[in-house]
């Protein structure tokens, strides 16, 4: 399984990423050390979407704070890049992605990524994996 993320990236060029207690979602916290992850720049944070593609090196689950009933599950992960995105993808080229039952790699991305804003890890599938090496 691949995963990809959307958080805030401040340096977009960066050889190396460090994304600390992001939330996790859609099977995101099963992310591991060697996992392919898509990085996307956050489009709430001023980014542009998919901007890279890269292996994680390290992952720490983030402990629970005891007395809250309701937590998303959090990790910190570390990612050395392996590819430099070549072509656009993000929330405006995903948006028309609704039909949520079509089985699409793009509306899976929509659906998991836009939905709801929030910044997260999530796994992906194969398919939307895939989807995904095209822009590189």
């Amino acid at each position: 399984m691949a995963f990809a993320i959307k958080a805030e990236v401040r340096d977009p060029r960066a050889e190396t990423f460090v994304f600390t207690a992001q939330k996790t979602m859609y099977g995101g916290k099963r992310i591991a050390k060697g996992d392919t992850l898509f990085v996307f720049a956050s489009e709430n944070e001023g980014g542009q979407g998919l901007i890279a593609r890269g292996v994680v090196t390290s992952t720490q689950a983030i402990a629970k704070k005891s007395g809250v009933l309701r937590q998303t599950p959090r990790a910190s992960i570390a990612v050395k890049r392996t590819a430099v995105a070549k072509q656009p993808l993000g929330r405006s080229e995903l948006k028309r992605f609704t039909d949520w039952n079509n089985g699409q790699p793009e509306t899976e991305l929509n659906f998991k990524f836009y939905r709801q804003a929030t910044n997260k890890i999530v796994g992906i599938s194969d398919e939307a994996a895939a989807f995904l090496e095209r822009f590189f």
